[in-house]
């Protein structure tokens, strides 16, 4: 899928201009040499996860449109698309979403999940974080504050085989940053197309012309200069001693087996590759799949564009086939793999979309009413949990909150939700103010 924005037609790269470049994902030096400090308690929980791929469309996906049809409703209120069956008796999806259809038996749909946030600012700060705003922001703004789940999943797990703890591709979410835990725990940033034929992800791999020997040696140079004098007293406030660290850490990314095996995506077979679909959002979840082997913890697949307040039908035909390829084949290998049980997989954005249909044949911004859609760590699948009411309007039964959403993600991989962080000025906060879980989630 191409790079999109929402309907204040702001992109990624906007955020650079306000200058929360660093506060908004980072390459890997500039992640490495960015550090931030957070306190926590120990937790002793039940993992059942050993890692997430939160899967964010970006804009607020139509529930009508994907996992909650209402065939039933008036023709201005129940769109364009037929719901089908699935295979779990009394479970409906869109038409467009058959694949997922025919695996629902291993999957999840909460239909109950309802906020009062109604633009993409606060609502994705809510849903990427489990806490509202603290104040009322605007629809077109960049809100931290509270961290995301991926950063206090990086911060709670650490990383591993030299590879960073969090990954977001191929950019970030506007509130998927660490806030007062630091930037050292900001994801690591894929823009790289692992569609594209010559796919090399960038600081992971040496630069064109360097082989291992001159880096190695470059490496040796390195070390011979840090044991002159000068560094060698760690005069206090050099700043040449502050990027030893960094660099040693980024010497062990570009040189770790694991990280190159990690994104060597053209190694798949073929026919696996197919079956993701030959799209960028296709690959992608292989490459998330790739990083779950390598051990990491969490991953968001960022996709933008489902701020449909026109023509939504239309993009949706376009949209939904893609989005149901990758996702279903994301799953099946995981399953196929013997990942799924401690993979958590999760298709979510900030709110749903408005029961009437508009002028411009599009839905606007609903935060009554959303769908969710989870998978693997064990979940029950083959269930809906909660219901909107018959037009869709509300969510009527079983209705959840964010923070219900959150501190399931948080047990699923044994963080505590009740947790209290300090902040660097010795603030308490409670990492989710409800830690009460969705309890159908949990076997």
């Amino acid at each position: 899928m191409s790079a999109h924005s929402n309907c204040l037609g702001i992109r990624r790269r906007d955020c650079l201009k306000l200058g929360l470049g660093a506060a908004l994902g980072t390459g890997l030096v500039d992640l490495l040499r960015l550090r931030g400090t957070a306190y926590a308690t120990e937790t002793a929980l039940r993992t059942e996860a050993k890692s997430c791929i939160l899967v964010w469309l970006d804009g607020g996906p139509t529930h009508y449109e994907t996992f909650d049809p209402k065939p039933e409703a008036p023709s201005e209120v129940r769109g364009e698309y037929q719901a089908i069956d699935t295979k779990v008796t009394g479970m409906q999806f869109s038409e467009h979403l058959p694949k997922l259809a025919s695996i629902s038996d291993k999957l999840a749909v909460i239909r109950s999940i309802r906020h009062d946030q109604g633009n993409h600012g606060a609502g994705n700060h809510y849903m990427m974080t489990g806490a509202p705003p603290r104040i009322p922001v605007g629809c077109g703004a960049f809100v931290s504050f509270h961290p995301s789940f991926g950063s206090v999943t990086a911060y709670e797990r650490g990383n591993h085989n030299g590879l960073p703890a969090y990954f977001s591709m191929p950019s970030m979410s506007r509130s998927g940053g660490p806030n007062f835990l630091g930037a050292q725990y900001a994801p690591f940033v894929v823009a790289d197309d692992p569609n594209r034929e010559k796919f090399r992800v960038r600081d992971v791999a040496l630069p064109g012309g360097l082989t291992d020997d001159r880096f190695g040696k470059r490496k040796d140079l390195r070390s011979l200069v840090d044991k002159l004098p000068r560094i060698a007293e760690k005069a206090a406030g050099d700043p040449v001693n502050a990027l030893d660290e960094y660099y040693q850490q980024g010497y062990s990314l570009v040189s770790s087996p694991e990280a190159q095996k990690a994104f060597d995506v053209a190694s798949e077979p073929k026919e696996l590759r197919d079956r993701y679909g030959r799209s960028s959002f296709g690959q992608r979840a292989l490459l998330a799949r790739r990083l779950v082997e390598a051990g990491v913890p969490f991953i968001t697949l960022y996709e933008g564009g489902w701020d449909h307040h026109a023509d939504l039908f239309n993009a949706c035909r376009k949209r939904l086939p893609e989005l149901d390829t990758a996702v279903a084949a994301l799953i099946e290998d995981l399953d196929d793999r013997g990942m799924l049980d401690s993979t958590m997989v999760c298709v979510l954005g900030e709110f749903g979309r408005t029961p009437k249909i508009n002028k411009d044949a599009g839905r606007d911004h609903w935060s009554n009413a959303m769908s969710v859609l989870m998978a693997g760590a064990k979940i029950p699948g083959g269930q809906v949990i909660g219901a909107t009411d018959r037009a869709g309007y509300s969510a009527v039964d079983r209705v959840l909150s964010p923070e219900n959403f959150a501190s399931s993600i948080y047990r699923k991989l044994g963080i505590d939700p009740d947790k209290i962080y300090y902040t660097p000025l010795g603030r308490p906060t409670h990492l989710v103010s409800d830690a009460t879980p969705i309890s159908e989630l949990f076997a």
